[in-house]
């Protein structure tokens, strides 16, 4: 009898023991457990923190980036002129890209029957002047077009850019060609004397503001202009061919319009190229 009672709580010895002991097991699992998610979190939340601040300091990065690309570049309107007000000697080509850049060096080329005309054109004065050439350039505008106008008194300028080669005036009004849309006017010389010194590239205007197409000049002689014209940049080479135009006269042919008349010796405009900008 003695013998089975003791037994009997050795087995419930035997069962306590085993389940304290799954018990404690149990115990250990659960903080493992604990342990691996604590750390796990504790992981995710210094990733989390270093992706943030990452972010962050690149958001300021690319914040800084496009500031300064914003800085070089400016918003430029160009007007389309209404299709029931566009002469025939309109040539459309499209519009230019809004957003032009406002730095570099460009040099426009000039290929005439003559030999080249160079000029410098910089893009921080006429960051929309320059973008209309350069368009215009693109869609081979100027190609084959003579320079229709030469003033050899009280102006000393050769005109040129209008594609039609109609132009019959110094201001580029009705009856002379142009692009299908007009600008405002940049790089006045309203500080200069004279305003418009031999040497100078100028855009040609009507007396209304917001008025410049495509239509240039270059000046052979210091001409005291009103300072109302774009300054597009100044000729690197080449002059030796406008004076020779200039020596050869005009033909008066507007005379009593505004002066002068087509060049004696003709000029024409083969090609018009604008280099990339440098700098």
């Amino acid at each position: 009898m003695t013998s089975t009672r003791e037994r009997q709580r050795a087995a419930a010895r035997a069962r306590l023991e085993k389940e304290m002991a799954e018990r404690a097991a149990r115990a250990r699992k659960r903080r493992q457990t604990q342990a691996i998610v604590g750390a796990s979190l504790a992981l995710l939340l210094v990733v989390a923190g270093t992706v943030w601040l990452a972010t962050s300091l690149g958001g300021d990065d690319d914040s800084a980036g496009t500031n300064t690309a914003a800085a070089d570049q400016v918003q430029c309107a160009y007007v389309e002129i209404p299709s029931d007000q566009r002469i025939k000697e309109i040539k459309d080509v499209g519009l230019p890209a809004n957003q032009q850049s406002n730095t570099g060096i460009q040099t426009m080329t000039i290929d005439t029957n003559l030999g080249p005309i160079t000029a410098k054109i910089d893009r921080s004065l006429v960051p929309c002047t320059a973008g209309s050439f350069t368009h215009l350039a693109e869609k081979n505008f100027f190609d084959n077009s003579k320079c229709h106008r030469l003033v050899t008194e009280g102006i000393k300028v050769l005109q040129c850019g209008d594609p039609s080669a109609t132009g019959k005036g110094w201001r580029e009004t009705d009856g002379t060609g142009g692009p299908s849309y007009r600008m405002a006017e940049e790089n006045l010389p309203t500080d200069k004397r004279p305003p418009y010194p031999a040497g100078v590239i100028a855009m040609a205007k009507s007396q209304d503001p917001g008025s410049t197409g495509s239509q240039f000049f270059i000046v052979y002689g210091d001409s005291p202009l009103d300072p109302s014209y774009t300054v597009l940049g100044t000729i690197t080479g080449g002059m030796d061919i406008v004076n020779d135009v200039a020596k050869a006269g005009d033909d008066g042919a507007f005379a009593q319009q505004a002066g002068g008349g087509h060049p004696k010796k003709e000029i024409v405009i083969k090609k018009l190229t604008m280099s990339a900008p440098q700098g």
